[in-house]
């Protein structure tokens, strides 16, 4: 039954972006199985009961049904195998545009990493990747953990033998603008390299929009989506994408415990929403934004002081501050 719909189905349309945007490595069927039990027979029992991966797994729900119109609906008046059916074209769209996007940005990031003007020294292929990760000089210093030092040859050896093994919240370089770590300021440039934007634009906006400015383009998936901002998970999402395609490993999976990826993937995504790192956060959303959504580039330039809008809006605010403090205020 579901193969027969999945093909038209518009939840494919929307597992795809709520992959790419929200959280890609989840289990779909579980987020929905238990956020109907939130929504019902748990509805009365207080936040304070639930655990906080159970409080976060519930925000990723809502955020679904509010992403896609008439889930809520659907799955309240369903049968009771609607859920399943829902949770698995879901599960479709996000496994397909993974899928995609790990098999075209695997030829693309290497027109990124290589020197400008020059050819691969030695050569990648763009389909095997058996040459990259450690095993060659530039996928391995673009992976290299920042508490590393790629330089230094015994480090080499053991990262390419495999005796030194680099878990996920170990974060690679390539993630730093210009690729360079600052250890007195952690948050320096971090999430904001070209390899990572060009990746962002190759998949949200358009390939042809990667080395150009930005421009509002109709086919993009952003456009097709509604999206104007980036996301955390849009970020974390791009961010593992790149780091899988710059590894020899050879097929995407979230529990390969060699690339880790799954704890790459949510390590990010957890500094990305941790309340603690709210202003570098925003910070790094505006910087985002800039790049790759011209729209909100406009939307944040600042209203000159005298301007007539200006003067509007200060005025209206004077009328709104006498109304709100009462009859007192004229005496």
């Amino acid at each position: 039954m579901v193969s027969s719909r999945s093909g038209a189905d518009p939840l494919v349309h929307y597992g795809r972006h709520f992959g790419r945007t929200v959280h890609a490595l989840c289990n779909i069927h579980a987020l929905i199985n238990n956020g109907i039990l939130r929504l019902g027979e748990l509805a009365d029992r207080p936040e304070e009961s639930f655990s906080a991966e159970e409080r976060h797994e519930h925000k990723i729900f809502l955020t679904l049904l509010e992403s896609v119109p008439g889930l809520e609906e659907r799955l309240v008046a369903g049968s009771d195998d609607e859920a399943g059916i829902v949770a698995e074209l879901l599960r479709k769209g996000a496994s397909g545009a993974r899928g995609d996007d790990t098999k075209s940005l695997k030829g693309a990031v290497l027109e990124w990493i290589a020197p400008k003007g020059q050819a691969l020294s030695p050569p990648l292929s763009r389909n095997v990747k058996v040459d990259r990760g450690f095993n060659h000089e530039l996928t391995g210093a673009l992976l290299c953990p920042t508490n590393l030092n790629w330089s230094d040859l015994e480090t080499k050896n053991k990262l390419q033998s495999g005796e030194l093994v680099v878990s996920g919240d170990q974060w690679p370089i390539f993630l730093y603008a210009g690729y360079k770590y600052d250890p007195t300021d952690p948050w320096r440039g971090l999430l904001r390299s070209s390899i990572l934007t060009r990746a962002f634009k190759y998949v949200f906006t358009s390939p042809s929009s990667v080395d150009k400015e930005p421009k509002a383009t109709r086919s993009g998936n952003a456009r097709l989506h509604g999206m104007r901002c980036v996301t955390p998970g849009s970020i974390a999402y791009i961010a593992t994408q790149v780091r899988f395609a710059l590894t020899s490993s050879p097929v995407f999976s979230r529990t390969d415990t060699v690339t880790d990826t799954e704890r790459f993937y949510t390590s990010i995504l957890e500094l990305l929403e941790d309340p603690y790192e709210s202003q570098e956060v925003h910070d790094l959303y505006v910087w985002w934004n800039r790049q790759v959504f011209p729209s909100y580039s406009a939307a944040q330039r600042t209203i000159a002081k005298d301007s007539a809008l200006a003067k509007i809006r200060e005025k209206r605010a004077m009328m709104r501050a006498r109304i709100e403090a009462g009859p007192s205020s004229n005496t």
